[in-house]
């Protein structure tokens, strides 16, 4: 037992106490904790002072005196440095990478403390980077703030003769720079950066995100070897036939790889600042054109899928057709009925005409719709051209579209839509990244295999016996179209001004790889006979990509006349099958 009274409530006991509260303070213990808050209060003021300092000097940096903001802008840029992933083509080859570089640039404020005069700091500066500004450099080199950039991403010579003038003030700072390995190959599928690395064209655009993000690189289905030989070949035309530019595309059919892509003139993206802003434009897939008799893979297929014709079936071309104040006519005339078959191999404008005519306009829309032909298509890179469609779509423009023409689509369109027709009628979306080995992408069907197999047939009679012999290339089987329009500018055909193409497929009994060749306003030669038509200009750089590409792909060569090969391609093409009805057209 416990006696005695204690009066402390934060005593234990054994029972529950009652809350234990701050014990008042008093005395002395009340002057030292006055003392600490008034300490406290102190430094905080101290630290908003500081805070303030600091603030004000980061304002004045960022803003001149005179409040010009564009002015700020040019003296002071934020050190911005974002990492980037590799790109490589489809075998490993780098075609994109991020080293570390110098940027060099000056303190205005040391260098006026020693005594530099700014405009002659210019003068030695310029003498060693060539393009240096040196009015504008001197005014920056001049102010009363403490940083103004001389030049990002140096060289490591331009670093040593920037060194090397030992300029009080001067310094330099390591930056990440994109450089491109493969240099103009692929360039415009590659595209390239700004000067803070941020996506500008191509690839690094419109993948921007990905690359920035990602610690693996990114592997494209480009390969640099198919790349090279597409490159050359087409350049080479387009000296010998002095020609304005020109562009190729080399595909998987099966898979929608885009394994080459070539826009000429072309561009360095390592110098993206010295290059002619004409060369900067994709071709290939920005730009939109009539096609011309290349688009007869259309009309025909859509005629022989929805069952309007046979191979067999015939139509009247012994004359032009007059419509209005339109004049269709062949420029290599038969004058005589043809054949389906003969209207393609000959590639007869009146005779396809009339079979755009016996299918209907909502028909041809229809299919040509259902192979990407009228919209847009979907792709990594932003640089996509939309394709001029007739409209409203009249009877003339049925016709015309049949062969090429009043209708404008980009060279991909037509490579993924060709595409379809000859790998058995299955539409693949085209893509610049690699596939997996071996993998079966999702499609959609767009045309029958019967129909698919009808077309193989009728590509590979073009190249035997038709206006596309100059694609023969021995021991490979191609197919194939040739394409010869009259360019648009304005609402007017430029008289000789041409885009001559080739649109080739091999091996055309199997096939694999589709070719695009396209030259933009050739010039007949004394060889060509004058002539400047996709068969004399396109169609032979098509025959030499073959002979060069299939060897690297393992294709070896076969037996052109071989019974089994004879069999697989065999058409028949005469002229005597019976007529086919054709609906009746005004001045026939």
């Amino acid at each position: 037992m416990i006696s005695g009274r204690d009066d402390n409530p934060c005593r234990p006991r054994h029972f529950k106490p009652p809350p234990c509260g701050p014990m008042p303070a008093s005395g002395p213990v009340r002057q030292s904790l006055e003392t600490i808050y008034t300490r406290l209060l102190l430094m905080t003021v101290l630290f908003g002072l500081v805070f303030v300092g600091i603030s004000g000097r980061l304002i004045d940096l960022m803003w001149l005196k005179d409040g010009d903001p564009k002015l700020a802008r040019a003296h002071v840029r934020p050190h911005i440095e974002i990492s980037r992933a590799d790109i490589l083509d489809r075998n490993g080859v780098a075609l994109a990478t991020t080293l570390e570089g110098p940027s060099v640039y000056a303190d205005p404020k040391q260098m006026a403390a020693a005594g530099v005069d700014p405009t002659e700091a210019a003068r030695k500066l310029a003498t060693v980077l060539p393009g240096v500004d040196v009015p504008d450099l001197a005014k920056r080199l001049g102010s009363d703030h403490g940083f103004a950039w001389i030049r990002r991403q140096l060289t490591p010579d331009e670093e040593a003769r920037v060194n090397g003038l030992g300029i009080p003030g001067i310094f330099f700072q390591n930056e990440q720079r994109r450089i491109y390995p493969q240099g103009p190959l692929a360039a415009h599928v590659i595209g390239y950066v700004g000067i803070d690395n941020k996506g500008f064209a191509g690839i690094e655009r419109g993948l921007d995100d990905e690359l920035k993000t990602s610690d693996d690189p990114l592997e494209l289905s480009i390969d640099v070897r198919l790349q090279y030989i597409l490159q050359e070949e087409i350049q080479q035309q387009i000296t010998a036939f002095n020609a304005k530019g020109g562009m190729g595309i080399i595909a998987d059919v099966n898979t929608g790889e885009i394994l080459a892509l070539t826009s000429l003139p072309e561009f360095d993206p390592n110098a993206v600042r010295n290059a002619d802003p004409k060369s900067l434009f994709n071709r290939a897939t920005l730009g939109t054109y009539e096609m011309g008799s290349v688009f007869k893979i259309f009309n025909t297929a859509m005629a022989l899928d929805d069952h309007v014709t046979t191979l067999q079936s015939s139509f009247d071309a012994t004359q032009p057709i007059h419509v209005g104040r339109f004049t269709i006519h062949d420029d290599h005339a038969k004058a005589r009925w043809l054949t389906v078959s003969e209207i393609f191999m000959y590639s007869s404008n009146i005779g396809s005409a009339k079979m755009a005519v016996q299918a209907g306009i909502d028909r041809q829309q229809d299919f040509l719709g259902r192979l990407g032909l009228l919209k847009e298509p979907k792709i990594e890179i932003p640089e996509v051209g939309r394709p001029e469609i007739p409209h409203p779509w009249h009877l003339i423009n049925t016709m015309t579209v049949a062969f090429g023409h009043g209708i404008s689509v980009s060279p991909l369109q037509m490579v993924v839509a060709t595409s379809a027709v000859v790998n058995g009628g299955v539409l693949h979306r085209a893509t610049f990244l690699k596939r997996a080995s071996g993998s079966h992408p999702d499609g959609a069907r767009v045309l029958s295999e019967s129909t698919s197999e009808d077309m193989r047939r009728l590509l590979r009679l073009v190249v035997e016996r038709g206006t596309g012999k100059f694609a023969a290339a021995p021991g490979y089987l191609v197919g194939g179209k040739t394409g010869t329009a009259e360019k648009v500018e304005g609402h007017h055909y430029a008289e000789k001004e041409l885009l001559s193409s080739f649109i080739g497929v091999f091996p055309i009994n199997q096939p694999r790889y589709i070719i695009l060749v396209s030259i933009d306003t050739p010039h007949g030669t004394a060889k060509s006979g004058g002539e400047a038509t996709g068969g004399w200009v396109a169609a032979p750089a098509v025959s030499r990509i073959v002979q060069r590409m299939a060897p690297i792909e393992g294709i070896p060569p076969v037996d052109e006349d071989s019974p089994e090969i004879r069999r697989a391609l065999l058409v028949n093409s005469g002229p005597n099958s019976a007529p086919a009805s054709v609906p009746k057209l005004a001045a026939n």
